[in-house]
């Protein structure tokens, strides 16, 4: 029996013009109506996600910047709260800017830059908050409290590069992966997915055999293979339909309406 539901959001619960369909708002609402917890997993800022919920009417703590914050949407309590340490946050940045791509960082739910590049006003398109343009991005890390640090770029030889770099200087301490082929984010390392669900699922007394995850990409991964059932999107990456104990439609097939109505419904 299914009492808890995490849901990704970008290419997950979204169609390709960001919208919730109405076959899965209304699946949604009717697990909600048996008394099944649902909530959003997502590595969105909370600010970001908070609309989606508030449209779901969701009342459980949020799964936000991949883990690193779980809040609830209506009381506002915070469950979980995980930032990056200010030392290698400062080093990721100057990382990334030595590799000249854009990188931006979150700090007390705001998005800052340096400056609105090409590829930061494609993320703002995604994302739907305005940034918050500040002289120092460095400066901003080294105050700490930097929720999560991302670099975008569509050179996909640079991407794997980055990513493989990082991995092997920062693998054991930081949560490094990507979210889509031109997005590599980088937490603290407590802050994932599967960590924050399991604060949830404690938090409501649920065992994770009782808990179903949906996902599509690379920072699904842990929490598809944590909860008791793992779904992948028909548009996931096979790494994460391998991971999955199922695979359902695609999100402009209302993927996620087909496993609510195939496991809890």
């Amino acid at each position: 029996m299914i009492r808890l539901v995490a849901i990704d959001l970008d290419d997950t619960l979204l169609d390709p013009s960001l919208k919730i369909a109405d076959k899965c708002l209304q699946a949604i609402n009717e697990v909600q109506q048996k008394g099944v917890l649902v909530t959003l997993a997502t590595g969105r800022m909370y600010r970001s996600a908070l609309p989606y919920a508030q449209q779901l009417k969701v009342d459980v703590p949020l799964l936000t910047y991949q883990g690193g914050l779980v809040k609830n949407s209506l009381s506002q309590e915070v469950l979980y709260y995980r930032p990056l340490p200010s030392k290698p946050a400062v080093e990721v940045v100057e990382y990334f800017q030595a590799n000249k791509v854009h990188v931006h960082s979150y700090t007390v739910d705001e998005l800052c830059m340096e400056s609105l590049t090409e590829e930061g006003r494609y993320y703002v398109s995604i994302c739907g908050v305005e940034p918050l343009l500040v002289d120092d991005l460095l400066s901003v890390c080294r105050n700490g409290g930097a929720m999560k640090i991302m670099a975008i770029t569509d050179n996909n030889e640079l991407m794997l590069k980055m990513e493989k770099e990082l991995k092997n200087k920062y693998g054991d301490t930081l949560n490094i992966t990507r979210s889509k082929p031109l997005f590599l984010e980088v937490m603290a390392r407590e802050a994932n997915k599967a960590d924050a669900l399991r604060v949830i699922a404690a938090h409501y007394q649920v065992d994770r055999s009782e808990v179903m995850a949906i996902g599509d990409s690379y920072n699904d991964l842990a929490m598809l293979k944590w909860a008791g059932i793992g779904v992948a999107m028909g548009n996931a990456c096979q790494e994460v339909k391998n991971a999955a104990d199922f695979v359902t439609f695609t999100n402009e097939e209302d993927g996620v309406a087909e496993a609510l109505r195939r496991f809890v419904l």
